[in-house]
């Protein structure tokens, strides 16, 4: 990859999970198994950041958060706060169009038990990064402390600085403001450590500070 790229659908830099990919691609041939490209405006107002492809989901489609459990929250709320212009389904083939909305993971390629090691999450930051660098968002929503943390390297800030927190806000250089949720996770929800009502609250936040 040459510098300031903000997506390779061929990168192998991680060994682990290239070659993770190469055993899904010969027992799902039908699924993407590569690494998942961002998704929405390129030069979004918002950019939510996940934790990485799920196996079923957007390692399947292609498209974050799509087919997924995770998803539907997700892009239900996106839709019901103007940053998508239909709910979305599980075909990424379904029109949906983001509105000054952006969606990307920590890590773009599928981990094995969905657990990303250190080293990969850092060795994907640049991609990270440099989408940060080229959208610029004036928000971002990190879903989950590794989303958290990743978006904080992505920057050079050290994390100490930013502490994790569901709907936790925070200030960072630059005018960017940085907005922290528990993941949408099926866990999550089904232990309603999530509930629709506690992600719509930061949503609500994020579109009154976007003058949405």
């Amino acid at each position: 990859m040459s510098g300031g790229e903000v997506f390779d659908i061929d990168c192998v830099q991680c060994p682990r999970l290239a070659a993770f990919l190469a055993t899904v691609r010969q027992e799902h041939p039908g699924y993407h198994a590569r690494p998942v490209p961002p998704f929405g405006d390129a030069q979004a107002q918002l950019l939510v950041v996940g934790l990485a492809p799920g196996m079923h989901g957007a390692n399947r489609t292609g498209r974050p958060f799509t087919g997924d459990y995770a998803g539907i929250l997700l892009y239900e709320t996106l839709y019901k706060y103007g940053f998508a212009d239909r709910v979305g389904t599980a075909d990424p083939d379904d029109g949906l169009t983001l509105v000054g909305c952006r969606i990307s993971n920590a890590v773009k390629c599928l981990p094995p038990a969905n657990k990303p090691n250190p080293d990969e999450i850092k060795r994907c930051n640049q991609y990270l990064a440099a989408e940060l660098t080229a959208c610029p968002p004036r928000a971002v929503l990190a879903l989950g402390r590794i989303a958290h943390d990743a978006v904080l390297m992505a920057l050079g800030l050290k994390a100490s600085g930013y502490r994790f927190g569901h709907h936790a806000v925070h200030d960072l250089p630059d005018g960017l403001r940085l907005y922290d949720s528990y993941h949408c996770s099926r866990y999550n929800t089904q232990t309603r450590r999530l509930t629709t009502d506690m992600f719509e609250a930061v949503f609500a936040d994020i579109a009154a500070y976007l003058g949405r």
